[in-house]
């Protein structure tokens, strides 16, 4: 299976995931979801773990890991709360930030000059936010109201959070994984993850791990999904340049944008489509 077929199920594996905890645990707090999503997966992955053994690492490798695990934690955290309690078009699309964030900490930061594609595909980002809120425009004689509605909805706040976090932690994860192979590093990384979630929750809270079998079909599927987007997501790595792959897996927000309108009757499916697509165009003209 070539590396864009792999990139196109690891998207609509993460959009799915994202649905169906929205449609499966709508009751559920947001450690109890953060269980779910990096426990089962960690789970599953074990005997992918052993069977792609991480090689001998530097102690350095070890610093970026502990670096990562919290802001990774973190970053699912005020993820999953997004999505439970707002539209999926007012949230995952915000994802496409963080390319953005990229950039701009780049530029401010390191000094690095921004290309006129990149500067492009930032507007095209922006334009993209603008259009998911258009609505606000049609009711208020203010040009600025579609940013202002972002600010006022709580999930697209901390979508953009997340982004902002996210571009950190693609940094440190390509800092670790210069020491590990795709192969090796995915199953690796969630089982870790899934195994501090265990022991953190295990000495602070130990009845929320109770949530792991609360509905175990329901969650057993969640797992399986991310398990899926993990595998999917580094065989594809191990084939083509990171930009690439990370350029189509940010379809993941279109798939996120129709499930959305299929299972929670979210309206105006071609505006937000049409968004989103607009920000998927401009993340690619970002990294690639």
């Amino acid at each position: 299976m070539d590396w864009f077929t792999l990139t196109l199920i690891c998207a609509l594996s993460l959009a799915s995931a994202d649905a169906f905890t929205k449609r499966f645990f709508p009751d559920y707090s947001g450690w109890e979801l953060v269980i779910i999503r990096f426990t089962v997966p960690g789970v599953l992955l074990l005997p992918l773990m052993f069977w792609f053994p991480l090689p001998a690492v530097p102690p350095v490798f070890w610093a970026w890991i502990a670096a990562l695990v919290p802001l990774e934690i973190l970053a699912m955290l005020l993820y999953l709360l997004a999505i439970r309690d707002s539209p999926l078009h007012l949230t995952l699309p915000y994802l496409a930030f963080t390319p953005v964030f990229n950039v701009v900490t780049g530029l401010l930061v390191l000094g690095e000059t921004v290309s006129v594609k990149g500067l492009l595909g930032i507007v095209l980002v922006v334009c993209g936010a603008y259009l998911l809120n258009i609505r606000q425009l049609q009711s208020s004689n203010n040009w600025f109201a579609p940013f202002s509605a972002i600010a006022r909805e709580r999930g697209s706040r901390l979508m953009l959070s997340v982004a902002a976090i996210y571009s950190i932690t693609s940094v440190a994860g390509k800092g670790a994984m210069q020491y590990a192979t795709a192969q090796s590093f995915g199953p690796f990384y969630y089982v870790l993850i899934g195994l501090v979630m265990v022991v953190v929750t295990a000495f602070y809270q130990p009845a929320k791990l109770g949530v792991l079998l609360r509905r175990p079909a329901q969650t057993l599927f969640i797992g399986l999904l991310m398990a899926v987007m993990v595998v999917t997501h580094f065989l594809a790595l191990a084939m083509i340049e990171v930009a690439y792959m990370i350029a189509v897996k940010r379809t993941s927000l279109l798939f996120g944008i129709i499930l959305g309108a299929v299972l929670f009757k979210e309206r105006k499916l071609g505006q937000h489509f049409a968004a989103g697509a607009l920000m998927v165009a401009g993340v690619a003209l970002i990294l690639i």
